[in-house]
């Protein structure tokens, strides 16, 4: 068996949810016990393929001083619709709730997935397709320390392109520690904001030509998905379009 098909998590999963639940700041504590208690937890619960427990940030410049201590989110992979819906039920489920004032959920189906996420390829070989609604990239990396404060520096400018670019929805950092393991979520209007900004922007350009000889990761994922239903206070994730439906349900071609 190729080292490949023993880290392949297997078919793409129909499924991806990411929630994101907003606590006030005296809940800090409780919050941080959770982040503690939870990743094997959510791990454990039926039908769970993959699951990970995320602190978050502002999203104002993706930097070291950009955590936001009042998000946070989990981020599973479900073996099927019906395994997931029983998370708000679920032991981790619950206990989020109990300490959250708003949530939200983002219902993702995945296109493509490229690199790995500890060891492994945690949403399969996504078959692609065409998609004419709004649409999820997910970027995660884990750092080289030798290459950080370069990484570092190379953040705000993409940072701050991103802030106006045509088409966003919603963006904010996400990361399993305070440095070194970071990422990114960003939601678009469509596949075409999103590859204007990806692959076009002067910025982010930049950095991605200067990925492969600055070194900066020892481990590195990119994902798109379809994004199928936003539930919730989508302030949560910092949404900035009007919020009418055309902008929540993801469509297909």
């Amino acid at each position: 068996m190729s080292e490949r098909t023993r880290r392949h998590s297997g078919d793409a999963p129909e499924l991806v949810t990411l929630h994101v639940w907003r606590t006030s700041r005296g809940a800090l504590p409780r919050a941080l016990t959770r982040m503690a208690l939870d990743p094997r937890r959510l791990r454990a619960l039926p039908g769970v393929r993959f699951g990970k427990l995320l602190g978050t940030g502002t999203g104002t410049d993706f930097g070291p001083k950009d955590a936001d201590l009042t998000r946070w989110a989990a981020l599973t992979v479900w073996d099927s619709p019906a395994a997931a819906a029983g998370f708000d039920d679920s032991s981790v489920g619950r206990a989020w709730a109990r300490i959250a004032h708003a949530q939200a959920r983002i219902d993702l189906r995945p296109l493509t997935s490229r690199g790995e996420w500890s060891g492994r390829l945690p949403f399969g070989d996504p078959p692609g397709g065409r998609v004419t609604g709004p649409v999820l990239a997910l970027t995660r990396a884990r750092l080289r320390a030798r290459r950080a404060a370069t990484f570092w520096r190379a953040i705000p400018p993409v940072a701050a392109a991103l802030r106006d670019a045509p088409g966003l929805l919603a963006r904010f950092g996400v990361g399993e520690a305070p440095l070194g393991w970071q990422g990114t979520v960003s939601v678009w209007r469509d596949p075409t904001d999103l590859v204007a900004f990806a692959y076009r922007h002067p910025e982010h350009r930049a950095a991605i030509m200067r990925t492969p000889t600055e070194g900066w990761y020892a481990e590195e994922l990119f994902a798109r998905f379809e994004v199928r239903d936003v539930v919730g206070d989508r302030s949560v994730l910092g949404w900035v379009a009007d919020g009418g439906p055309e902008t929540v349900k993801g469509g297909r071609a």
